[in-house]
This record gives structure tokens, C-alpha cells and sequence, in this order.
């Protein structure tokens, strides 16, 4: 527990000793065999598990980790999950003896101090050997949990100033010794948990490891223990090789980029920073975060070193081309400078439940903007800048908690990109997240859905605008405590390569009554049946100036409700003839021509 850990966790780890080689067929034919055999392993859990946020939305990922601790492969999933698995699995590896570890054996762990994200984030994991007892490797499943046994439902205190507030911590713990589940350690467990539907997802965890160790081992069998390890080398390899070529053909130098978050969890600390400067170098990509906001006293800001150094990936990937495996090879080509003591960085025992919103989402923005001028067309921030969706909390008769994690539909930071507007419900971020359905919610919950809908002149406006935003009203309907922590509003989502930020985020509980009340910090509150919530999420930032927009596109968004006749005016320097009431809405060639020049002018000057 301490700095001297995450430096040696974060160390880059040695090949698999084998004296076989491969060839790129076979070793892309044993890759693909591990990635679906991740993806099966997600797909049991999303199966098997009974909580929303993990049978409907997805927040999982299957992925394997080789014997030295490297990622091997992975399914596609929650991209950040992707990039943090493996040091929590590091931790183990490196006291397997101490944990008793052989065939059979299953593992928890969570801890943000020893290589976890955040405490919501379970990875349960289990080692794979071979039928001469030799570990190949570990397969992994990571999802976030509703509950995580603190002070607070849900695992998020707003004004938690170190971990223990904030739940149950696990290192590396057995859940099942020797294929035997350990019944006294996973009631225990359970035990530490609100939710009665926990113990379904943790067996639902289980079971999906075991289910993919058994299908990794046929693998390991069918093609032979020194094949397998020397096709994780050469992938791993030929993905170093491959970024290492895509950074070769970016210009050198530095780029660097600042990103605020608008003040932490209580409020009392503003325009927190983000600073990240991007080295390039021949082929040498340094991330170096140096900069970045050390106030000891802020709160509520603090993202663990595993998961800033997981977010930092996950943008880099993005940036580059798609085909390029997402393994350990992206590590060992990238150096990351996250300095000690800062929110990206933090002390032992801090709190880190709000982190993985706030400043993991700025890192990963920071990257992007720093990056945005090199490869202007893969500039897609992999964020989602909200502080935190709204958690609705209550119980039943029976006294059993229920929790509404506001992983709702809704339209928010899904930004423009070179070529292409904004689209979709949820940014790139969230990869094959899905957000919860209207019919889901209420079935499960003592909720109303009043309305989502997407926000007329809520899009970053840019030569190609972003999505805009939705705005999502519910009513409880039973007694509740709502918790949400709001930001993105003085600081959105940045545009890109001169294109407009995001619309900023707003939040209103009591809706409609003498007491409605709009939240600018956070809240944690308790609402009577009948209380109307309504949470305003940000559109997507634009890119590149907006009077470069074609103006034929402009009119589409106004036939479309998107921008309004003003804003078409104001922000894009498109004037009508008509009207849309008319159906004859067209562009005045002349007079947008003259408004953009003058508008050119203006911003030049």
C-alpha cells in the first residue's frame, strides 16, 4: 500500500519463457480463440447476473492476464475496464504463494491500493495451468457492483475523506479453493452488501470464470502450453511494434492540453487541474501528467493510479488505428508520467469511488485535446462528463434495498469527429455499455419516466456539431434518497480543432414543488413519493469552426428540431428564406455568404 507498489506493479514484465515460435496465422488464430473465450465469459455474466447495471447495461468485461502478469487479450467491452484489470491480477501473481494458489481456485479483489479502480469494480479472477501443473494464464471478469458495504448505498459518499468510508476493500481474496467454493468467505462477502441481488451477480461472476477456465484449458490442450505462451509473446510484440510505427508518423514534439473539472464533491475547492503533456519522439509516445493538481485537502477528486493509468490507455487507443490489438504491447510502448501525490496519483487510503467519473474522465479528455491537432480524425474523447447520474435509493416492505443507478437512455458527449457529427445515445467511451430501457427501470423500480428528450440548440455547434443533449424527468414514487454530484458546467466537454464545447449539465429534485430546488454542488437528499426529479445531460462537443458547416446541413438540423433558426444564425451564419411552418425553409446563399465573412472577420479580430 503505498507509491513504492504502484511503481512496481506498473513495471514492465519479462515474455513467457517458451522455445517454440509461431507464425502470425497461428498466433492471430490462438488470440482469437482467447478474445471469444473472453467474450463468452462476459456474456455468462450478462446472462446469469440479476442487477440491471450489469444484465442490462453491460458494465463488465471478460479478459486474460498471462502467468508474468501481462493483458493478453480481452472482449470487447467497457473499454477503461479493459485497461485496469491487470494490476490487481499483478498484485496476486506476485504473492501467489502466500495465497495458496493451484488449479481450481477463484479470486476477488478491488482495492484502489493495490491495483483496483474503484471499489465498485470487482475483478474476480482465476489462474490457468496446465495438465503439468505449470500457470499459463488468468482469466478475469470485472464488473461494477451496486454496493460496496460503506457508509453510503452505492458506494459513493460525497464527502468521504478516506477509503474505509466508503466500503469493503479486498487485496486478493479466495472466494473458492481448489474448484470448493470457500461458503464462510463469500457469505461474508455478501454480507457486506446492501443489494439481495449481490449474491446472484458475485455466483454469476464465479461462474463465468470457471465456465471460460475450462474452455482456455481445452485451448491449452489443443494447441500445446509452449505454442499458447509464444503466440501471447509475438502478439503482444507485434502490437508494440505496430504503435510504435503509428507514433513514428506523428511530428515530434510536445502537445499538451489543460482540462478543469469545476470543483470537487463538497464544493469548496474550484477549477481543479487537469495537465497532461503528450511527448512524441521517433517512435516513443510520452504521456506525461506532470502538473496535474496536487491539493492534498480537495475531496471527492482522487482517481487510483491503476485506473488513471487505465484511462490514459484508453485514449491513447483511440487515437490510433483500430486493427491494432489492445494488449500489453500498448504498455510497453507508451511511457506514462503520473507524478505522486496528485489526484491522478494519489496518497494511500484515499477515497476513489467518485475518481473513476472525475478526474479519470478529464485525463482521458486532456489526452484528446493534446492529440486532437496530430490526428485530427480520431479525436474522439473517451468520456463521460457527468459528475454523477442520478442515484435513487429506497426500500422495500420487506426492508431490502433497492437502487436506481440513473444508467439511463439519454443523449449525452457523444461529440463530433472529423467527418462525422455526433451520434448515438452515449459516447464512444462507453463501448458496448448499454443504457438502461424505460420498461427495465420500471419494472424494477418505484419510478416514473416522465420524458427523455433530446434538447433543441444543446449540440457543440462545429463544422460537424455534436449530439445534442437529452433531458430526463423522473417521479418516484415511493419515498427515496437521491445523491448526485454536478459538474460540467462551468467547465463541458471540450471542442475539438476549433469547434464549440459541450452544453453544459444542470439538475433540478423537486421539480414543480415550493421547495424545487437546482443543484450546483451535490445533494443527498431524501424526496416524498411524488417528487420530480429532471437532469439536463451535456450534448456533444463540436469540431472544427462552425461557419465551416455546409449550410445545406444546417437546415437539415433545423427541419430536424436540432438547432433552431437562431442558433442557425448566431452560431453557424446561415440565414433563411421561408419558414419550417411553411415547408419552405432555404438557404439565402448571399446573405449567409456576407454573415460568415462578417463573422470571420470578427472572430479574427
Amino acid at each position: 500500500m503505498s507509491y513504492e507498489l504502484n511503481r512496481k506493479l506498473a513495471a514492465r514484465r519479462e515474455p513467457l519463457p517458451t522455445s517454440a515460435t509461431v507464425d502470425p496465422v497461428t498466433a492471430a488464430i490462438i488470440r482469437g480463440g482467447m478474445e471469444t473465450i473472453c467474450f463468452e465469459a462476459a456474456t455468462y455474466l450478462g446472462r446469469a447476473a440479476s442487477s440491471a447495471i450489469i444484465n442490462q447495461s453491460n458494465e463488465r468485461n471478460g479478459s486474460i492476464v498471462d502467468a508474468h502478469g501481462r493483458l493478453a487479450g480481452a472482449a470487447i467491452g467497457t473499454p477503461h475496464l479493459t485497461f485496469v484489470t491487470g494490476l490487481t491480477v499483478r498484485y496476486g501473481l506476485d504473492r501467489q504463494h502466500d495465497y495458496d494458489w493451484g488449479p481450481g481456485d477463484v479470486f476477488l479483489a478491488n482495492d484502489p491500493d493495490y491495483g483496483g479502480g474503484h471499489l465498485p469494480d470487482y475483478n474476480v479472477y482465476a489462474p490457468i495451468y496446465d495438465d503439468a501443473g505449470e500457470l499459463i494464464m488468468v482469466q478475469c471478469l470485472q464488473a461494477h457492483q451496486g454496493d460496496t458495504g460503506g457508509k453510503d448505498p452505492g458506494g459513493f459518499t460525497l464527502e468521504a475523506t478516506d477509503i474505509y468510508t466508503e466500503g469493503m476493500a479486498f487485496p486478493c481474496l479466495k472466494l473458492v479453493h481448489r474448484g470448493v467454493m470457500r461458503q464462510d468467505v463469500f457469505d461474508m462477502v455478501v454480507r457486506n452488501n446492501r443489494l439481495p441481488e449481490f449474491a446472484g451477480d458475485l455466483a454469476a461472476m464465479i461462474g463465468g470464470v470457471q465456465h471460460s477456465v475450462r474452455l482456455m484449458t481445452d485451448l491449452i490442450r489443443k494447441w500445446g502450453s509452449d505454442k499458447v505462451k509464444a503466440a501471447i509473446n509475438y502478439n503482444v510484440e507485434h502490437t508494440e511494434k505496430r504503435v510504435r510505427e503509428e507514433v513514428s508518423a506523428w511530428p515530434d514534439g510536445v502537445y499538451e492540453a489543460d482540462v478543469y473539472i469545476d470543483h470537487d464533491s463538497i464544493g469548496k475547492h474550484k477549477d481543479i487541474r487537469v495537465h497532461v503533456a503528450c511527448k512524441v519522439a521517433g517512435d516513443k509516445l510520452t504521456v506525461d501528467l506532470t502538473g496535474t493538481d496536487d491539493r492534498q485537502e480537495l475531496v471527492g477528486v482522487w482517481n487510483t493510479f491503476g485506473n488513471s493509468r487505465g484511462y490514459v490507455m484508453t485514449q491513447v487507443v483511440a487515437m490510433m488505428d483500430p486493427t491494432i490489438n489492445k494488449n500489453e504491447g500498448f504498455f510497453n510502448a507508451v511511457e506514462m508520467i503520473i507524478p505522486e501525490g496528485c489526484i491522478a496519483h494519489p496518497p494511500p487510503n484515499k477515497p476513489a469511488a467518485l475518481g473513476s467519473f472525475h478526474p479519470a474522465c478529464e485525463i482521458t479528455e486532456a489526452v484528446c485535446v493534446a492529440l486532437s491537432g496530430i490526428v485530427p480524425g480520431r479525436a474522439a474523447p473517451q468520456v463521460y462528463k457527468m459528475g454523477m447520474p442520478n442515484a435513487v435509493i429506497g426500500f422495500d416492505q420487506l426492508g431490502r434495498m433497492w437502487l436506481d443507478q440513473g444508467v439511463d437512455s439519454r443523449t449525452h458527449d457523444s461529440s463530433a469527429v472529423e467527418g462525422m457529427d455526433g451520434w448515438g445515445s452515449c459516447p464512444a467511451a462507453l463501448g458496448n455499455l448499454l443504457l438502461s430501457q424505460v420498461e427495465d427501470a420500471e419494472a424494477r423500480f418505484p419510478m416514473l419516466n416522465m420524458s427523455r428528450e433530446m434538447v433543441q440548440d444543446s449540440e457543440g455547434a462545429g463544422r460537424w456539431r455534436g449530439q445534442p443533449g437529452s433531458l430526463n424527468v423522473k417521479q418516484v414514487l415511493a419515498p427515496t434518497t437521491a445523491m448526485t454530484w454536478m459538474v460540467t458546467v462551468d467547465h463541458p466537454l471540450r471542442g475539438m480543432c476549433g469547434g464549440d464545447d459541450a452544453s453544459p449539465y444542470s439538475n433540478r429534485f423537486r421539480v414543480g414543488a415550493p421547495d424545487e430546488v437546482h443543484i450546483d454542488v451535490s445533494a443527498n437528499e431524501m424526496l416524498p413519493s411524488g417528487s420530480v426529479i429532471a437532469y439536463q445531460y451535456g450534448g456533444g462537443a463540436g469540431f472544427e469552426p462552425a461557419i465551416m458547416r455546409n449550410p445545406e446541413a444546417v437546415k437539415e438540423d433545423v427541419l430536424d428540431e436540432i438547432v433552431s433558426v437562431e442558433r442557425a444564425r448566431e452560431k453557424y451564419g446561415v440565414v433563411f428564406t421561408g419558414t419550417v411552418e411553411d415547408f419552405d425553409l432555404a438557404v439565402d446563399i448571399a446573405a449567409t455568404q456576407a454573415l460568415r465573412e462578417q463573422m470571420g472577420g470578427e472572430r479574427a479580430a
